[in-house]
């Protein structure tokens, strides 16, 4: 994740996955601007609703503004029709914000919104563009390369959610071996029936061990 338009700008690792129980959504921790590691300790894996959430690659500034745009355009939905938004229509909007500046000042972001809603567990990713494309995991992000190899290997939609967390700890201890824009540390988070949930550093050190 950079922190200026003039250096590099997708210097990340995000993973999202569906499992049979539930969604596994996480990041690595790095803030570059351009060969300067600018922090160490920046949330890159951000809750929009109860059973929503969104990582970022890119920008800062622009990631961190799309979803407080986001979360209040959910929250006004959710008072107006009374029901929560499905993760579909979320996704829809997010895109549609993103195609609607791709040709004056664009968000320079890759981002994954990953939810629950009454039909299931659902992963999305999205670019600058306004493309918005469902799949069972998705990477994002400089390292991102790295993080597919394990993937593609390991990865198991019938998997527990056990097992995804550690698949997604593993893929991103991979990208940041040898993505230099991608460390610091690892967050995991988990949406399921119980809502959002953050997988402890201890665990995630485990894993990795």
């Amino acid at each position: 994740m950079s922190l200026s338009k003039d250096e590099t700008k997708h210097g990340t690792t995000t993973i999202g996955m569906i499992t049979k129980e539930g969604a596994v959504i996480a990041a690595d921790k790095r803030a570059t601007m351009g060969y300067l590691i600018a922090h160490k300790a920046v949330d890159k894996v951000l809750p929009i609703t109860d059973d929503i959430m969104m990582t970022t690659a890119g920008m800062v500034g622009d990631a961190q503004m799309l979803a407080k745009y986001l979360k209040a355009e959910l929250e006004l939905y959710e008072i107006r029709k009374d029901k929560k938004i499905t993760v579909k229509a979320a996704s829809t909007l997010l895109s549609n914000i993103l195609y609607g500046n791709r040709f004056t000042v664009p968000f320079y972001v890759q981002l994954i919104l990953a939810g629950r809603d009454d039909s299931g567990y659902h992963i999305y990713s999205l670019s600058p563009d306004g493309s918005n494309l469902k799949d069972d995991y998705v990477s994002t992000g400089s390292g991102s390369v790295m993080a597919y190899g394990v993937l593609e290997d390991k990865y198991n939609k019938d998997m527990s959610l056990e097992d995804g967390i550690k698949l997604a700890a593993r893929a991103l201890k991979s990208a940041m071996a040898r993505d230099v824009a991608s460390g610091n540390g690892i967050d995991v988070f988990t949406i399921t029936e119980k809502g959002i949930e953050k997988i402890s550093d201890k665990t995630i050190e485990k894993i990795i061990k």
